[in-house]
């Protein structure tokens, strides 16, 4: 059977080194006990993977053209949930049995918002190991006053904390990507930034270059207790924002 063509706008990059699921496995910290969460299974390299270990696998797939492939590959598991469908979009909140860990090599576009959307709205989910572009890795857990954080640096922070990082190499996919790679886990610490406090951390970074002041009166959000009110957002720590909301 020929193989579904790789399509360029839905961030396509198959996993095809088997020897980095083992690096995945240790940095996800699987157990018998798991529900997984797999965004994007591709061609199911890691979704079978994943099933020979936990007890359950929910992998979304938007691509319709992979079920063949990803039904072939999973042969007769009966440990994966399989839907056909956006992510981003999907009520994952739903799914049973709820999942505790995300583990997925992430489509590129939509890594970040996944990420982001998930801390808040899978309470369940508490660990994440997720590849995604290395610039993306990176600006997770970025420091302040770097070029690197941001607003996502600044919502990862306040709900998990690194418990892993590897580099991952271009070679391991088809097609092979222009950038770089990374596997970064993380735990969860907390609750998930809540709407408030995700306008006010988003509003502040909108205008990077501008101080809180300015930042939130051009959102329409109150001025910043005198102390920040001439800061930039970068020079806040992520529980800064929380006295700052």
């Amino acid at each position: 059977m020929s193989r579904p063509a790789v399509r360029k706008e839905l961030g396509q990059h198959f996993l095809v080194d088997e020897n980095l699921l083992g690096v995945i496995g240790r940095l996800a910290e699987l157990g018998p006990e798991d529900v997984v969460l797999e965004i994007g299974p591709g061609r199911g390299v890691l979704t079978t993977y994943l099933a020979d270990r936990v007890l359950q696998v929910h992998a979304v797939e938007l691509d319709r053209s992979l079920e063949q492939t990803l039904r072939e590959a999973l042969g007769d598991r009966d440990n994966v949930d399989l839907r056909f469908g956006d992510a981003l979009e999907l009520d994952l909140a739903a799914l049973g049995p709820p999942p505790t860990k995300l583990v997925a090599n992430l489509p590129y576009n939509i890594a970040t918002p996944v990420v982001v959307e998930s801390l808040d709205g899978l309470p369940t989910v508490d660990h994440w190991t997720v590849m995604v572009q290395r610039e993306v890795a990176d600006r997770f857990f970025a420091e302040p006053s770097t070029k690197a954080y941001g607003a996502v640096s600044v919502l990862v922070q306040l709900a998990t904390e690194r418990t892993g990082f590897h580099r991952v190499s271009r070679t391991v996919f088809r097609p092979r990507p222009n950038v770089d790679s990374a596997l970064v886990a993380f735990a969860r610490t907390g609750p998930g930034a809540d709407a408030k406090t995700r306008r006010v951390v988003e509003a502040a970074f909108s205008h990077r270059r501008k101080t809180l002041a300015n930042s939130l009166e051009l959102a329409g959000l109150p001025a910043p207790p005198e102390r920040y009110a001439r800061l930039r957002a970068e020079q806040l720590a992520p529980a800064q924002f929380l006295e700052l909301v």
